[in-house]
């Protein structure tokens, strides 16, 4: 094997000017031949780096939409309301979801029941309420007669999941309001019953604790009239905390018998 050159020889760009020894001897030259044009040295820029193997190209966000308002949806039917939620870029989210979640439900619902925002499930799916929450919510509302196929609409303050099932921001919640509103506008349900403290701070606009908001009766004006609502504890709070169940179900106890009076 030859020897290998030393290292400052190795990593030496073409046209670099050379170390002290050619210098010298380079001075030595200059010096027999003093009418020889000097040596202007020459820096060969490097090639551009290749991409590494396997990297992907940014993902282009896509640009930002003026944030809705009532005004701008006051005449979007049900269908075109979804559209316009399924191609929102008002906000941050939109950039890191699946998929917006608009609702589902029986359009010509005697209950509206109102979340907070789309988990990992939902976001996958497309559906408010699916997983164990789902499941839970299901359950709750089969044990008053409902479902959510022929008497219950189901939505969320927020139609996209927030990075890591992290809380709303305020500016993500003042983008998505309008959704909601008009929703309501157009299935005109004859209670609301909101689940979680987000949910229930948006829709009565207040910053008080969900503990101090269950077990009475709000109410939402509307241009339509005035719709009572319910605030109960999330389901997925409920999973976590089943000893809260028996509140729930007194407050699921108020909003039926809002219904029988």
């Amino acid at each position: 094997m030859p020897p290998q050159a030393p290292a400052s020889a190795t990593n030496q760009a073409p046209g670099i000017a050379p170390g002290p020894a050619a210098n010298q001897a380079a001075g030595v030259a200059s010096a027999a031949a003093p009418d020889a044009p000097a040596r202007i040295p020459v820096v060969v820029p490097r090639p551009a780096r290749p991409p590494a193997l396997g990297a992907r190209p940014a993902k282009d966000a896509p640009p930002p939409q003026p944030a809705p308002t009532a005004e701008s949806l006051a005449m979007l039917d049900m269908a075109t309301l979804r559209d316009r939620v399924i191609e929102c870029t008002a906000c941050g989210l939109c950039r890191g979801r699946r998929q917006a979640v608009f609702g589902m439900g029986a359009e010509q619902a005697r209950w509206l029941v109102v979340g907070e925002a789309p988990g990992e499930q939902e976001d996958r799916q497309g559906l408010p309420f699916v997983g164990r929450s789902g499941q839970l919510l299901d359950a709750m509302l089969a044990a008053v007669g409902m479902s959510r196929e022929r008497d219950v609409y189901i939505a969320n303050v927020i139609k996209c999941r927030p990075p890591g099932n992290r809380n709303p921001k305020p500016e993500e919640i003042a983008a998505c309001r309008p959704y909601l509103m008009r929703q309501i506008a157009l299935l005109k349900p004859e209670r609301i019953l909101v689940l979680g403290r987000f949910a229930a701070q948006t829709l009565l606009e207040t910053d008080a604790a969900i503990g101090s908001l269950r077990g009475r009766v709000h109410t939402l004006k509307t241009a339509d009239g005035e719709i009572p609502m319910v605030v109960s504890y999330h389901p997925a709070y409920l999973l976590r905390s089943p000893v809260e169940k028996a509140r729930a179900w007194q407050d699921l106890r108020l909003a039926v018998s809002l219904l029988q009076s």
